[in-house]
C-alpha cells in the first residue's frame, strides 16, 4: 500500500507542501500520497487521529494548528519543545513524535543554498513571535559571534533570553537599541512582510556584505527587503528556500531519505 502523509491547516489551499513532497517523492523513489487537509478549527485533534486511524504516517502543521501539535506529542524534540510548537509528526508505535523543522530550515537554507556562513557572524532577528522562537536554537548552534532580539515589546524579547539562556547569550531591546549595529545578517521574523508593511527601523543596521533575509515568501521582493536594499544590504533572499528546506527534514524524518532540494526550489522559482 502506498503510505500516506499530508499537511493541516486552515486555510490551507494555499499551500506548496504537496508539489514539493510529490517531488521529493518522484526524485527518492519512495512510494507515497501526500495530500493537503483543512483542519477544523475546534476540532484539530480529532482530526489528527482521524487521519491516523486511516492509515496516515505523518502530517505537517501548519497556521493555526503548531501549538496544539506540540500539546499532542508523546515524543517531543528539543527544538519542538523550545519552539513552542511543532510543524512535523510522526506516528510510531512508542505515540505521536512531534518535531520543529523550521530552525534547521533557515539554518540550511542561508548557510548551504546561500552559502553564507553563520558562525562568527553578528545577527539581528527582528520580531519575538513563533517565527523567532522556532529559529534560535538552531542559529545559536551555529557559534555567531552575536545574536540579538529587536521587538517593540522588549519584555516579550526577555522571555525568549531567559528561555535558551542555557544555549547561548542573547542581546534584546527594541528596534532603535540596535541602531548602527553592523549585523551581519538581519533575518525579518515579524508578520510584517505577510501585509507587506514597512518597519521602522533604525539606520547603520547593515554591515558591508550583509543578508537581509525576510522568512515570508511568494510575495515578489517583500517591503523588508526593498528597505534593506536601500540601507545597505548586498543581499537579500526571501523564505521559500527556507520552506523546501524544512520540508526535506520532515521528509527525512519519515523516510530516512534526504532529498535534494535544488531542483526543487528551481520550480517554485519559475526556473
Amino acid at each position: 500500500m502506498t503510505d500516506r502523509y499530508a499537511v493541516i491547516g486552515n486555510p490551507i489551499a494555499h499551500s506548496k507542501s504537496p508539489a514539493i513532497h510529490a517531488a521529493f517523492a518522484r526524485q527518492c523513489g519512495q512510494d507515497l500520497s501526500y495530500e493537503a487537509i483543512l483542519g477544523p478549527l475546534e476540532g484539530f485533534a480529532a482530526a489528527v487521529e482521524a487521519f491516523r486511524r486511516e492509515g496516515g504516517m505523518g502530517l505537517n502543521v501548519t497556521v493555526p494548528f503548531k501549538l496544539e501539535a506540540l500539546e499532542l506529542a508523546d515524543q517531543p524534540t528539543d527544538r519542538a519543545r523550545l519552539a513552542g510548537a511543532a510543524n512535523t509528526l510522526r506516528f510510531d508505535r512508542e505515540g505521536l513524535f512531534a518535531d520543529n523543522t523550521d530552525g534547521i530550515g533557515l539554518v540550511r537554507d542561508i548557510r548551504d543554498r546561500l552559502g553564507f556562513a553563520l558562525r562568527g557572524k553578528r545577527i539581528l532577528i527582528l520580531g519575538a513571535g513563533g517565527a523567532a522562537r522556532g529559529v534560535i536554537l538552531l542559529l545559536l548552534q551555529e557559534k555567531p559571534a552575536a545574536l540579538a532580539i529587536a521587538n517593540r515589546s522588549i519584555a516579550k524579547a526577555e522571555v525568549l533570553k531567559t528561555q535558551f539562556a542555557s544555549f547561548g547569550d542573547l542581546a534584546v531591546g527594541g528596534f532603535a537599541d540596535f541602531a548602527d549595529g553592523r549585523f551581519d545578517l538581519v533575518l525579518n521574523a515579524t508578520s510584517a512582510g505577510l501585509g507587506d508593511a514597512s518597519l521602522a527601523l533604525p539606520g547603520g543596521l547593515y554591515a558591508a556584505n550583509a543578508l537581509a533575509y525576510d522568512m515570508v515568501y511568494g510575495k515578489g521582493e517583500t517591503k523588508f527587503l526593498q528597505d534593506a536594499r536601500s540601507q545597505g544590504a548586498m543581499r537579500c533572499a526571501d523564505g521559500l528556500g527556507m520552506l523546501v528546506a524544512q520540508a526535506a527534514e520532515s521528509f527525512f524524518i519519515w523516510r530516512g531519505v534526504r532529498p535534494d532540494t535544488g531542483p526543487v526550489l528551481s520550480v517554485l522559482q519559475g526556473g
